[in-house]
């Protein structure tokens, strides 16, 4: 199998360095194993013995970054004036100096675009990225880390049992000494589940505890237990913080926390936050929404390189409905995000209906919805369509106006993007005519359909290599017609996940496009079991195929993969360059 195309480009810059002879650039790029990035550079210092420092030459001249020799930089306490060390920790970034209006900064990861827009949007000045080696960055960032204790968890929750332990209710009035744990609780569960790379947090009460839990990598996991005197108070505080009445404990409460921390810790995120009554009080959920967070381009997002071509394509259409399904939190936004970022052209009017507005990016026009006093996406689509743009991005079709609205714009000359909470592609066809859309209105309308999901990855340090056998074996042969080596993750994990065997997601996808084939199908009403054998035909490749190109690849597990999707009812043989009958004998190949 050939090299990435980055990876080939370092090595062909090796070879013109003079670091790598012919034959060895050519034992390297005909190699039939699938190289990771860490694996290539293992391969060329060990093998090849290329240096650390020519390896970073040759990546810098890939990226067009220019090198720094971290060792040779001169950093003391001026160095972090403008980023904060916390920051600077979490994200991997060393600020090296200052240029007129530029912050030099080092990176090890060229790959994470989010740096450089969060270091300037904290430092307020333009940013020049140098790309070093990961373990001078770490040492120096190791060296400099501060020497006080920061107050844990702990320290605020003693804090509070003396402060509150007298305390059934919340008090508006409490005077400012005996209100400061509190207030301590508070930011420091937000800033905690905002290090740890939380997207939710919940506050979960039970008969004789509150248990605050924060979901890293879309699992649940604990981060304190509290006395249920103390959840009163912290709740309350949470509500004052989110403009929610306090008073009202009956009915659920949706609301807003901005939360801004950029002098002491650099973080800036809205909390979508929502409360109700359970059996034993009050429990609330907070949605993390990370502001400083930039799109990622569509090829970071996990597209398979056959969906990746086919979907750029797609949203090229000048007008259509292009619909992204799935759960709460399985990636829609960042997906739709990324494509309006990569089609947003000074001569394109693009205008955002969202509930909320989760990323503010330059050149779209977004509008935040206002339920309580009628603003909903219908309304919002309503008026612009009477404002000439050329893509609209209604947040999510909820309802049926919402849907015919939508339908109607996609037939009258505009791209339009949305979402819908449904299990697969296929039935969101079924999903769109039960809210009342006539059948040829959908087949008329409709460009694609990619349902999705994210995947853990497994842990690069810690992951394991094994031949799987049995039921593992035969549920891969049959997705892919594939047998080999795949990766677990390790029980135990290590410290660069933090023990858990995993670190980060991937997406996988189900890209339904139309066809022929498939609008016939759609206006003769089929169900869709027989919509999902149309579009195989067509060469669709089904959430869970994907799921395991993604085990194949040595992205995820087999574990992680079944717990995301499960394997296909009947696998039916795909032909990618010519469609042909369905069968349940042979399972689909992806070169």
């Amino acid at each position: 199998m050939a090299l990435a195309r980055i990876q080939t480009s370092i090595v062909e810059n090796l070879l013109q360095m003079g670091h790598l002879s012919e034959a060895q650039f050519q034992t390297i790029t005909n190699t039939e194993e699938e190289l990771s990035g860490e694996a290539l550079e293992l391969l060329l210092s060990t093998d090849y013995k290329v240096t650390q420092f020519q390896i970073l030459a040759a990546k810098s001249k890939a990226f067009d970054m220019s090198p720094v020799n971290i060792s040779k930089c001169i950093i003391n306490e001026m160095t972090y004036s403008k980023l904060d060390k916390d920051f600077c920790q979490e994200n991997k970034v060393l600020p090296l100096g200052f240029c007129g209006e530029f912050i030099i900064i080092a990176v090890s990861n060229p790959f994470d675009l989010r740096v450089t827009t969060k270091v300037q949007e904290i430092s307020g000045m333009r940013v020049s990225v140098l790309l070093g080696l990961e373990h001078q960055i770490d040492k120096i960032l190791d060296s400099q880390s501060d020497k006080h204790e920061s107050v844990g968890f702990g320290d605020v929750v003693e804090a509070l049992g003396e402060a509150y332990e007298e305390i059934e209710e919340f008090d508006e009035d409490q005077n400012d000494e005996d209100s400061a744990p509190i207030i301590q609780l508070a930011n420091r569960i937000i800033e905690e589940a905002y290090y740890a790379g939380g997207s939710d947090i919940h506050i979960e009460p039970f008969e004789k505890e509150t248990r605050v839990r924060v979901r890293v990598d879309g699992v649940l996991m604990n981060r304190l237990a509290i006395p249920p005197t103390a959840s009163n108070a912290l709740l309350a505080r949470l509500k004052v913080m989110a403009q929610l009445d306090i008073a009202e404990k009956r009915l659920p409460q949706d609301g807003r926390i901005i939360f801004k921390q950029y002098n002491k810790k650099g973080i800036d995120v809205d909390l979508r936050v929502s409360s109700a009554p359970l059996n034993h009080g009050e429990g609330m959920v907070m949605r993390i929404l990370d502001k400083q967070k930039s799109t990622l381009p569509l090829p970071a997002l996990g597209f398979s390189d056959r969906n990746l071509g086919i979907y750029r394509d797609l949203i090229q259409r000048p007008y259509g409905m292009i619909l992204h399904c799935g759960p709460t939190g399985s990636g829609k936004s960042m997906t739709l995000y990324s494509a309006l970022n990569e089609i947003n052209t000074p001569d394109l009017c693009i205008r955002t209906a969202e509930d909320p507005i989760e990323y503010t990016l330059p050149g779209l026009l977004q509008m935040q919805m206002q339920r309580k006093i009628g603003l909903t996406f219908a309304t919002a689509l309503r008026s612009f369509l009477r404002q000439d743009p050329d893509v609209i991005l209604v947040g999510e079709i909820r309802d049926k106006e919402t849907a015919g609205i939508a339908v109607e714009a996609a037939l009258t000359g505009h791209l339009l993007f949305s979402t819908l909470h449904t299990n697969d592609a296929p039935t969101t066809i079924s999903r769109l005519t039960e809210m009342g859309i006539e059948p040829f209105m959908i087949s008329a309308s409709l460009i694609c359909v990619c349902a999705q999901r994210l995947m853990r990855r497994v842990c690069k340090s810690c992951g394991v290599l094994y031949r799987p056998e049995g039921n593992e074996a035969e549920i891969i042969n049959r997705a892919l017609n594939w047998s080999g080596k795949i990766h677990r993750a390790q029980m135990d994990g290590c410290p660069s996940c933090s023990g858990n065997g995993y670190k980060g997601r991937v997406g996988i996808h189900e890209l339904m496009a139309t066809s022929e084939e498939l609008i016939k199908a759609i206006n003769a009403g089929e169900e869709a079991a027989v919509l999902k054998r149309i579009a195989m035909r067509n060469g669709m490749m089904t959430l869970h195929q994907d799921s395991m190109l993604k085990v194949r690849e040595g992205i995820t597990t087999m574990s992680e993969s079944i717990a995301t999707v499960p394997p296909d009812m009947e696998v039916y043989e795909v032909d990618h360059n010519e469609p042909r009958k369905a069968k349940k004998s042979k399972a689909t190949s992806e070169s």
